[in-house]
């Protein structure tokens, strides 16, 4: 009891209360009936922008959430979040690194948001040059192909998860503490932590292009390092290099 105590006592508050509030909706997912869990991924999950589920909220919702076909997505996500984020929180302090920890989850939620408009735009593009340029019966093969197209709600684009934040934590433990050796698996020596984000955002960019179908949002996890990046720049610029115990 004394070492449970002691381990989510040195948890700094906010990612000790993020970690909670995601292990306790993925929980409620898991356990609750189907039913609930549906208006749960219907009102929380992103959707696209043109979805008649869509809100508002979602940007910031989604991050909450996260797969229940196994422990992989959570635990994977919470345990990056428990290894890097205490970190950052330690050094920039609990609400910049709260501010900083969903200003890169709503960040890879609008450029995910940006990669399906053109997805979807690119697809019509391509149904119609097949209506122009060959036969109906081809265009007509073509929609059976993709019947996204005919899905007048645009529900089939959803996401869910913390992985945009999390990258964006990556990145912030690259550039704050960049020679910090990192332990990968597979692999037999430590590795810069630079050289690891790096390795990382690389990979997803890949990914990313290859359109992998996978069914990870690849292009989210890189709006988070974007974003991230975005807010790293300007809090170097607004506080300096070693202002308010930030370290670059």
């Amino acid at each position: 009891m004394g070492f449970r105590s002691n381990f989510f006592s040195n948890i700094p508050p906010v990612t000790k209360h993020l970690i909670i509030i995601n292990l306790i909706i993925w929980l409620a997912m898991v356990v609750f009936p189907s039913g609930t869990t549906g208006l749960m991924m219907r009102y929380g999950a992103l959707h696209y922008v043109e979805a008649p589920d869509f809100n508002v909220l979602q940007p910031l919702t989604y991050m909450f959430m996260h797969s229940m076909t196994g422990l992989g997505h959570i635990l994977f996500n919470m345990f990056a979040l428990y290894m890097f984020g205490g970190v950052i929180e330690r050094t920039v302090g609990s609400m910049r690194f709260l501010t900083y920890y969903m200003i890169c989850g709503v960040g890879a939620a609008l450029v995910q948001e940006a990669v399906w408009a053109v997805t979807l735009a690119g697809t019509i593009e391509h149904g119609l040059a097949q209506l122009n340029n060959t036969s109906v019966a081809a265009m007509r093969e073509f929609l059976a192909m993709h019947p996204d197209i005919m899905d007048s709600n645009f529900n089939f684009f959803t996401t869910i998860g913390a992985s945009g934040a999390i990258f964006g934590i990556l990145l912030a433990f690259g550039m704050m503490f960049p020679n910090v050796p990192l332990y990968i698996m597979f692999i037999p020596v430590p590795v810069k932590a630079k050289w690891v984000v790096l390795g990382y955002g690389v990979i997803e960019v890949l990914l990313g292009m290859s359109e992998a179908r996978d069914g990870v949002a690849h292009f989210a996890h890189l709006g988070g390092m974007l974003f991230g990046l975005l807010v790293i720049l300007y809090w170097k610029k607004k506080f300096g290099s070693n202002g308010n115990g930030i370290r670059y």
